[in-house]
């Protein structure tokens, strides 16, 4: 279960970093240069980068810990054994 897991997390980590990677310019660009009626278009949307980058925190929080985590199991099996 916690390499299905692991796997399917990295993945959304993935796919979740291209288009966070891709809103945050296109934000700083319109509100720049951007034309009122786009600032306004972009007022509705301008919290999915926030929440994309929140979700990016956390699955990549856990992708960091993971190794530790693992290791950590590792010398309860063994101190158990």
């Amino acid at each position: 279960m916690t390499k299905f897991l692991n796997k399917w997390l990295r993945k959304i980590h993935r796919w979740i970093a291209a288009p966070t990677a891709l809103l945050i310019p296109v934000r700083l660009t319109i509100e720049v240069a951007g034309s009122p009626s786009a600032i306004e278009f972009w007022a509705k949307w301008e919290k999915l980068p926030s929440i994309l980058m929140l979700f990016m925190a956390i699955t990549g929080a856990y992708l960091y810990l993971l190794p530790y985590i693992v290791k950590g199991q590792r010398k309860n099996k063994t101190a158990q054994t």
